[in-house]
């Protein structure tokens, strides 16, 4: 069998174990919610809280959506013209031309002109949030921010893209095989890394002093058995008013995570809920299952990348030879978005299902829906979430049910429908 042959075979394979594990572990089946009770739950909010969210994020949609068509536009420009292939070889040529300048600098220098072209559109964000007061962060630290995570993304991306293509230069014809596999690896391994390396770059974690709210959260996770090394507070009021809480790592790097604006906004009964919504995270390996996901999804694209560079119609208007060197970098980056955009709604479908399902563990777990209710109603009010988005803007692109979605829940499981 010839490398390609072997490439498809094992594609297929990854495509049918990538869908059994989505189909075992994604939870298809989804609380409750009735229309009746969301709109119920709408009507009553108060009007002028409702109105300003939508304002809000009205507000927020040309930015969101023209970063999104600009900065495609401009993948696409880059990667099926030889503007990519040109803007590699640039990057590379101070330093000789070799591969490694070429994807290091040259891939740099691709990914760049995309931050670029998009910097408006952040920067009108930073102007909207700071206008409805979710935001207090000065133009000074949210350009610290910005640098610090262009500088997070060019480190990952720059182990990314010389892996890769060290892989593609001294394993031609079999670059796939050990492409998907150290992709997979990087993808685990970052999973594992981020919360700990990342996390710190932007906030302060102090402990939770000992009391009654630290006692009731360990006390939570140890009745959930999902074991927590720290509970700790992030400084996230130094930039936000938004409130919000997480657990964070995996296994021996678990820990509970508040914001400080959790803790001075909410009550302690409301922290209780979010936290134990976050458990059930933990407790349904979610962050386990994303990552064997994303693990396998990363291996198949390089394998589907690899079996695509062979379509010399794609290559010739990238000028370029093959998908396999540093110079096709745009044509990569080209590929991923564009399936990156056509696979958002279904990516957040699955992520709905499973924010539901940790709604449902947070219910049984409390036995409160009350407190879950008013939780999801401070949630909304204090970070401007539209309670009730517009559905073309919910099937494409809602990480998490609807605010009333989530009080509708509440009340069902109250009244002890499952």
């Amino acid at each position: 069998m010839t490398p390609r042959a072997w490439a498809a075979g094992t594609l297929v394979v990854l495509l049918v174990l990538l869908a059994v594990v989505a189909a075992v572990t994604i939870p298809w089946h989804r609380p409750p919610a009735p229309r009746a009770d969301q709109l119920a739950a709408l009507g009553q909010l108060p009007r002028d809280q409702v109105a300003r969210a939508r304002e809000f994020h009205s507000a927020l949609r040309p930015g969101s959506y023209g970063a999104m068509a600009i900065g495609l536009l401009v993948t696409l420009a880059l990667g099926l013209t030889p503007l990519g292939a040109w803007l590699v070889t640039q990057g590379g040529r101070p330093f000789g031309g070799n591969w490694i300048a070429q994807a290091l600098l040259g891939g740099l220098l691709v990914t760049l002109a995309g931050e670029v072209v998009t910097l408006p559109f952040a920067a009108w964000r930073h102007t909207v949030v700071v206008r409805y007061g979710i935001s207090i962060q000065s133009w000074g630290g949210w350009t610290v921010d910005l640098l610090k995570s262009w500088a997070v993304g060019a480190v990952i991306g720059a182990v990314a893209l010389l892996g890769f293509y060290a892989v593609t230069h001294f394993a031609p014809r079999w670059w796939w095989a050990f492409g998907a596999a150290g992709a997979a690896v990087l993808v685990v391994l970052l999973s594992f890394i981020l919360p700990v390396l990342v996390e710190p770059v932007f906030n302060k974690f102090t402990p939770m002093a000992d009391g009654p709210l630290r006692s009731s959260l360990i006390e939570l996770a140890d009745r959930d058995g999902v074991p927590v090394r720290d509970v700790l507070i992030a400084d996230a009021s130094r930039r936000t008013r938004a409130v919000n809480a997480y657990v964070s790592g995996i296994g021996p790097t678990r820990r509970i995570v508040v914001y400080d604006t959790m803790i001075t906004e909410a009550t302690p009964g409301e922290v209780v809920s979010v936290v134990a919504h976050e458990l059930g995270h933990a407790k349904d390996n979610d962050v386990l299952t994303g990552t064997i996901l994303g693990a396998l999804g990363t291996a198949v694209a390089v394998i589907a990348l690899y079996l695509l560079g062979s379509w010399a119609g794609l290559l010739r208007l990238a000028g370029v030879d093959t998908i396999g060197e540093p110079r096709a970098i745009g044509l990569l980056l080209a590929v991923v978005s564009l399936v990156g955009v056509v696979a958002a709604p279904a990516q957040a479908f699955v992520s709905r299902r499973i924010e539901a399902r940790a709604d449902e563990h947070a219910l049984v777990l409390t036995g409160d829906p009350a407190t879950f209710e008013s939780m999801q109603r401070r949630l909304g009010t204090v970070n401007l979430s539209d309670p009730d988005p517009p559905t073309w803007e919910y099937l494409y692109s809602a990480s998490h049910p609807s605010t009333v979605e989530r009080m509708a829940a509440a009340r069902a499981y109250g009244r002890g429908e499952r």
